[in-house]
């Protein structure tokens, strides 16, 4: 019979398909992503844009770390389970702290994210009491200690909150890349950071589906609060054509290959670079969710540099994010996507056009990505099969 703690680790014959509990997590990022983009609308400066940046990564953080521990731990542990919970829980919470989080609702955005990282550290590390594995716990649970202080301190210090977030998030970004080195106890082994491909890379399809839901879900209700007039129409459709096609970029063909390359992969390197490039995708949906709001509900309106340099980034957000993440599994640029960033940017700089062409010009530069990439994939093997 297994100890206690071997009970508590995923063993070889665990499903490497996600928990129930696990897509349950999930459901909370759906307030948090709707929160962000409402946020970034409601202040769409480049201080506001970094403000909810700061927040975006926060959120995103409670995210990896926690796909991290439930792919290393036995998803029908009752430990497992409870703390899968309420790291949602700490979620939701960090959702309804967004729109206040940077005034009278800071403590409780850096209580919830304190409180998630502490609670599985401490739980997983007296579980693991006496393994061998306790010690990559501890040497986790050390770093987000440390980070705790200036994440609850700017909670309590609203004229330095951003700055202190920033060095929190800065800690809880480096750790992994870093393996957590700990004084006493050394850094974490390349073996200890060890991620089940198959099971990372259905989570990141499954995050992704949930960002691009939100991104509907906006153009939506925003459709449904206007009177149903041809130009609004057509924006909205414009908006969920780019939906489907930032999925298929997605998916195709990195998206389906990341299983495999993180197996073969230093986990240092690729799973904690895949999070970090993740993010940047999730930041260009959500930008592209503020976008779509605006182009639905004024898609005749011209002049508002801000509006068309909002509906431009999203895409061009996504791309940068897909590039480097195809570049991460494939050692190779897109250059079809590396063009579609020039074009984005030229058009930013030059179109004073109704935000109706200068939503279809966006969605025109990514269905033709999608085009020249799939062109491109079967040529590779058409000339493969040669």
């Amino acid at each position: 019979m297994a100890s206690r703690p071997e009970r508590l680790l995923r063993g070889g014959d665990s499903p490497l398909s996600a928990s129930f509990l696990e897509l349950f997590f999930d459901l909370a990022f759906v307030l948090a992503l709707s929160q962000l983009a409402a946020h970034l609308l409601h202040d769409l400066s480049v201080a506001g844009a970094l403000r909810t940046a700061v927040l975006l990564t926060g959120v995103w953080w409670i995210w990896v770390p926690t796909t991290w521990f439930a792919d290393w731990y036995d998803p029908e542990s009752p430990a497992v389970r409870w703390l899968l919970v309420g790291s949602a829980l700490g979620s939701l919470l960090t959702g309804v702290a967004i729109p206040q989080a940077l005034d009278g609702r800071g403590l409780l955005f850096a209580g919830a994210y304190v409180s998630v990282h502490i609670a599985r550290g401490v739980v997983t590390a007296v579980g693991l009491r006496g393994h061998p594995r306790q010690i990559r716990t501890l040497r986790i649970l050390c770093w987000f200690s440390v980070s705790a202080v200036p994440w609850l301190a700017g909670g309590f210090l609203p004229q330095w909150r951003v700055p202190l977030w920033l060095l929190a998030l800065a800690l809880d970004l480096t750790g992994p890349r870093l393996r957590w080195p700990t004084p006493g106890m050394g850094r974490t082994r390349r073996e200890e950071l060890h991620l089940a491909g198959e099971h990372f890379a259905e989570r990141y399809q499954q995050i992704m589906i949930i960002a691009l839901g939100e991104l509907v879900l906006v153009a939506g209700l925003s459709y449904a609060g206007t009177d149903l007039h041809f130009p609004q129409t057509v924006a909205f459709l414009l908006v969920f054509a780019t939906a489907v096609l930032i999925g298929l970029l997605y998916v195709t063909p990195a998206g389906q290959r990341l299983g495999p390359a993180i197996e073969r992969a230093d986990p240092a390197r690729l799973g904690v670079i895949t999070g970090y490039l993740h993010l940047v995708m999730i930041a260009g949906l959500v930008v592209t969710a503020v976008g779509a709001e605006l182009s639905i509900a004024h898609p005749m309106e011209t002049g508002d540099t801000t509006a068309v340099l909002v509906i431009l980034s999203g895409p061009t957000l996504f791309l940068v994010g897909r590039i480097l993440f195809s570049a991460a599994i494939h050692r190779r640029l897109s250059w079809p996507r590396v063009a579609a960033l020039f074009v984005l940017a030229a058009a930013a700089a030059v179109l004073r056009l109704p935000l109706l062409v200068v939503s279809a010009v966006a969605t025109g530069v990514v269905l033709a990505v999608v085009v020249l990439d799939h062109a491109g994939i079967r040529s590779y093997r058409h000339r493969a099969g040669a």
